[in-house]
């Protein structure tokens, strides 16, 4: 006994000191019984085991809020023109840091945050949805990089995650797992929100652990629902849980809402608030932004801003007729920013409420990367871009007269997105956007942080040159552990990210950070010692269809830019001329961190969104059997209808006046969906609510049972081939027609396969206010299945 009391003595007294707790394996081995065994209870001696301490009595709590698409520009903090009172009020607490980078794209980001190493390394060199067999691009977190989360909590943190995720395998997303590669498997004791890329605001697909959940009719008081509020009102429970059953316990929050990526969803109050205040279009926000960052001191005095691309829009080349549109898509999108920005700031009056926002770390991170050009000229269905489908914007505005105008902009009736040059304008004074891996406006992240006991506020920006990998090693010093070397049996691949800690004092500290090299799909970039190396890469994000030249891209062929950005804070003045023999040296270098981190091929991320579709992650199935009405199967674990060649055939039994979905996958904004609508058998092809293909029987269904087969065999080999579609009832042609135009890609990206009803987002119009237009029959065995060539 007097030798377990003395270990816990000097345990104690060494978790409390300033040194770090090295403990190399994880997690931390049972502690054994204080009591001592006799033959009989009159024999024995009974004391209480007592764990170890294992954190100092006054480990800080921590909480990363990751906001989505948002570039440096944007926010009221740091001279946009959204209103962010409560990134303000971080940045108030604490300090901010104007040279914090990302990777440029969602999944690389977040697992470069939840692990400290670079996102290839981590396999992860493009998002989950398009994965594929390259270690560095395969989509999954290995066990050997385990997260900040797994760390914490064998340390006794309680951990929890909220809202989106992306950083498991697609295919795996199903209600039956596996579950290893879910945030549950990551470490987080609780979570709650999607793990998909992004999800409708309105009617998302929602996990809660490992059980798909439906979400709640309305959220805050309101008299809808919003799923930003939803995670909100979620993660504040928690946190009350947290204290009220562990007080003990410090706590691990990352909260990551899918705001603001697409769809722009914020209900109309929200966006009128900026109604007409950018009626002068991007450039001219561009010059204000810029003007105000000097003013705040948040860039140089002498940082130059960057021309506009040539192959982007001006804003003088919008027609009158088209301009309204452009301004409302921003409009919503500067909404639905500071309505997310406002849940921040309810989540932070709960933590102050709960007295313990003195001793939380706060890393406020404003994007994963920067603003999203996807929406490339403006859309009201964003996944067209994903799908490399041309259009113009009359088509759109055309599609939302019937819907209702612009109005309708925001709402679960579209998935609308911004023209490219509001996503340029975010990213003033920089280059590019998100996607853009070779400028600073694809990767250069505002962030704050605050932790009033041990951060002293100070205005000055910290302009040390740091990464999102940066951010494990911190909170590990400040929790005073040390990176594991084994965790849950597997030994750890070493982190490459370094502590910020010493910047929170000292804005003048020279940076640690010497070298960092970046790619997003062969968009490249190299940082060494205040010089940034660069390549623009194949594809041009805002820029609508294939990337010209894919065919025969060869990256050892693209033209290399050189920039000394202790001098040339935005990349305006280009060395690579001036300066030959420096720019072949951190060229080398690249190609050498490349093969360090596994990223190679250069370009791999494009495998399968650009070169090989069929490659996207799938399961390995031909044909599948569904046994009665079945609800919630992923998109991207679904079978591949209207895409692939397919057979689909139900029996079903028929009732007098038959109405409902027998099969509906995807939703309002794109997707496909076979019902029956007063007895009458109908097939909608909606793509993106741009073109809606219908097909109709011209007779009722019979009653009583019939067997239902819809055959659909694309007129062409080529991506995005018509689709000829034949519905058969009781072996009989009913009704034919074809679909003009494909999605090669997906419809959505967190939507899913229904049979028997149409749950999430309704598809079509003819039930839209019906949904989920449950089928008043009966769905029998289905089968779905790929013909053999």
């Amino acid at each position: 006994m007097k030798v377990i009391k003395i270990y816990l003595f000097f345990l104690l007294l060494y978790g409390s000191s300033g040194v770090a707790i090295a403990q190399d394996v994880l997690p931390f081995p049972v502690t054994p019984s204080a009591s001592n065994a006799g033959l009989t209870m009159q024999t024995s001696e009974y004391n209480k085991r007592v764990d170890p301490q294992r954190l100092s009595k006054d480990a800080p709590n921590i909480l990363i809020i990751l906001i989505d698409d948002c570039g440096p520009a944007t926010p009221s903090t740091y001279g946009g023109e959204i209103y962010t009172p409560n990134l303000s009020r971080i940045a108030d607490l604490g300090i901010s840091y104007n040279r914090f980078h990302s990777t440029a794209m969602c999944s690389p980001t977040r697992a470069s945050i939840l692990t400290g190493r670079n996102h290839t390394a981590v396999g992860n060199g493009q998002i989950a949805e398009i994965a594929n067999d390259w270690d560095g691009f395969s989509g999954t977190i290995p066990k050997t990089a385990a997260t900040v989360a797994e760390v914490l909590k064998a340390y006794g943190y309680n951990t929890s995650a909220f809202g989106k995720w992306h950083n498991t395998p697609a295919e795996q997303t199903t209600s039956k797992g596996p579950f290893d590669y879910w945030p549950t498997g990551y470490g987080f004791e609780y979570f709650y929100g999607f793990l998909a890329g992004e999800a409708s605001q309105y009617e998302p697909h929602l996990v809660r652990n490992t059980t798909v959940v439906s979400h709640p009719e309305t959220t805050q008081g309101h008299d809808y629902y919003h799923l930003t509020e939803d995670i909100t009102e979620d993660a504040i429970v928690w946190l009350r849980e947290q204290e009220a059953f562990s007080p003990e316990k410090p706590f691990f929050m990352y909260w990551a809402p899918g705001a603001v990526h697409g769809p722009h969803h914020v209900t109309k109050e929200w966006a009128d608030k900026y109604k007409g205040k950018f009626d002068d279009g991007w450039d001219a926000y561009r010059e204000r932004a810029f003007k105000r960052q000097k003013e705040l001191g948040w860039i140089p005095q002498d940082a130059q801003l960057t021309e506009r691309d040539p192959t982007m829009t001006a804003w003088s080349d919008i027609p009158e007729s088209e301009r309204a549109f452009q301004s409302r898509l921003m409009e919503v999108y500067a909404g639905y920013t500071e309505h997310t920005d406002h849940n921040v700031g309810l989540l932070i009056d709960e933590i102050e409420n709960l007295g313990k926002l003195d001793n939380t770390l706060i890393f406020y991170i404003w994007g994963d990367n920067g603003s999203s050009a996807e929406g490339q000229n403006g859309s009201i269905s964003e996944l067209l871009a994903q799908n490399s489908i041309p259009t113009t914007i009359q088509q759109h505005i055309d599609a939302l007269e019937k819907l209702g105008g612009l109005d309708v902009l925001g709402s679960a009736k579209t998935d609308n997105m911004y023209n490219a040059g509001w996503a340029w304008a975010g990213s003033t004074p920089y280059r590019s956007t998100k996607l853009v891996a070779a400028h600073f406006g694809g990767t250069r992240q505002p962030m704050a942080v605050s932790w009033p006991k041990n951060i002293k506020h100070d205005n000055t920006p910290r302009p040390q040159f740091h990464h999102v990998v940066d951010i494990v090693p911190t909170i590990y010093e400040a929790v005073n552990i040390q990176e594991p070397k084994v965790v849950n049996g597997f030994t750890q691949d070493p982190i490459h990210g370094v502590s910020m800690d010493y910047t929170f004092a000292d804005p003048n500290a020279e940076g640690t950070r010497k070298l960092q090299f970046f790619d997003i799909m062969g968009s490249r970039g190299l940082y060494y010692d205040g010089y940034f190396a660069s390549a623009f890469g194949l594809r041009n994000p805002w820029v609508p269809g294939l990337p010209a030249g894919a065919a025969t891209w060869n990256p050892e062929e693209d033209t290399w830019e050189l920039y000394n950005i202790e001098e040339d804070w935005s990349q305006a003045n280009d060395l690579s001329a001036e300066m030959p023999e420096k720019l072949a040296e951190m060229k080398n270098m690249f190609l050498v961190e490349s093969a360090k981190n596994k990223n190679l091929p250069i370009g791999g991320g494009l495998w399968s969104v650009v070169y090989h579709p069929e490659d996207a992650p799938a399961t390995p199935y031909t044909e599948w059997t569904f046994a009665g009405p079945i609800e919630r199967m992923p998109e991207f674990a679904a079978p591949k209808l209207g895409k692939f060649d397919n057979n689909v055939k139900m029996e079903i039994t028929v009732p007098e006046n038959a109405n409902g979905v027998l099969y509906a996958l995807g939703s309002f904004s794109g997707g496909l969906a076979c019902y029956v609508k007063d007895g009458y058998l109908s097939y909608e092809y909606n793509l993106f609510e741009i073109d809606r293909t219908h097909i109709k029987a011209k007779t009722k269904l019979p009653t009583g049972k019939v067997e239902i087969e819809v055959v659909s065999r694309l007129a062409a080999p080529e991506r995005g081939s018509p689709l000829d579609v034949t519905l058969m009832v009781n072996g009989e042609e009913v009704a034919t027609g074809q679909v003009p135009i494909t999605a090669a890609f997906t419809f959505t990206a967190n939507d899913c396969l229904d049979f028997g009803s149409d749950l999430g987002s309704p598809v079509s119009v003819d039930y839209y206010d019906q949904a989920p237009f449950k089928f008043n029959g009966t769905i029998g065995k289905s089968k779905i299945w790929y013909p053999k060539k």
